[in-house]
């Protein structure tokens, strides 16, 4: 299910949809259960997470930053092992967040 997510939309949604169906146990308000859902779906098929790394590693570094590969922009010379868990931390952050704010403000 990882490595199909991001190719199908099929995968995406089944994905998101294990992954939500647990907040239905604590949703008030169907609406904050749509937006996990929604977004959980979008971010793992569109890796939102790499797209993440780049923009952060281009605005932190800058054009003069080492060899960097296309993925994530992280230098060729970092571990391919440290940037693959740097873009799952990034990733579990942004659903983290959203989770955070959907629970917050839509669930009443």
């Amino acid at each position: 299910m990882a490595v199909r997510k991001t190719k199908s939309w099929i995968w995406a949604l089944f994905h998101a949809l294990v992954y939500s169906l647990p907040f239905l146990l604590v949703i008030k308000h169907w609406e904050a259960w749509a937006v996990i859902f929604g977004t959980h779906a979008v971010i793992d098929r569109y890796r939102i997470a790499q797209y993440v790394c780049r923009f952060k590693n281009l605005f932190w570094f800058g054009p003069g930053f080492p060899e960097s590969e296309t993925e994530t922009g992280f230098a060729k010379a970092t571990p391919e092992y440290v940037r693959f868990w740097l873009v799952v931390i990034i990733d579990n952050t942004l659903h983290l967040i959203i989770n955070h704010l959907a629970l917050r403000f839509l669930n009443g």
